[in-house]
Order: structure tokens, then sequence, then C-alpha cells
């Protein structure tokens, strides 16, 4: 994972996870369209850090959630 301050995510399009529960808590964000790279951010914060996840980090994390 790498601190999201070296990759500018001003202009990038948020949705809501479809791993976020529906209660409003523990709410993530991921951004589309940045090869190679996955922004996932709290959706209570949204100007708050993000973090990046690499094509290789990505899949086992969803893994981990999905358990």
């Amino acid at each position: 994972m790498k601190r999201s301050t070296a990759v500018d995510l001003g202009s990038v399009a948020w949705r809501k996870s479809s791993y976020s529960n529906d209660t409003g808590g523990d709410c993530l964000e991921v951004a589309d369209h940045l090869p190679g790279l996955t922004p996932v951010r709290d959706s209570k914060n949204p100007h708050g850090p993000a973090l990046l996840f690499t094509a290789d980090a990505w899949n086992p994390f969803i893994a981990f959630l999905a358990n």
C-alpha cells in the first residue's frame, strides 16, 4: 500500500463499495479508472486520507473482507 499523497485524487469519481453495509457504518468508497491502483477511503471522512492498493494487493484485500 502507498499513501495517497503520491497520487492526485482530486478529480476521481468515488463510489460506495458493494462490500459496505446498508446501515451507514463501515462504508468504503473506491475510485475506478486509475490503471494499476485502487484508491479506498472512508465515506464518512471524504476529505481524510485514502489508501492506494496496487492491483497485486487489491485481490487479497477483497478476499479478506469477504471472509
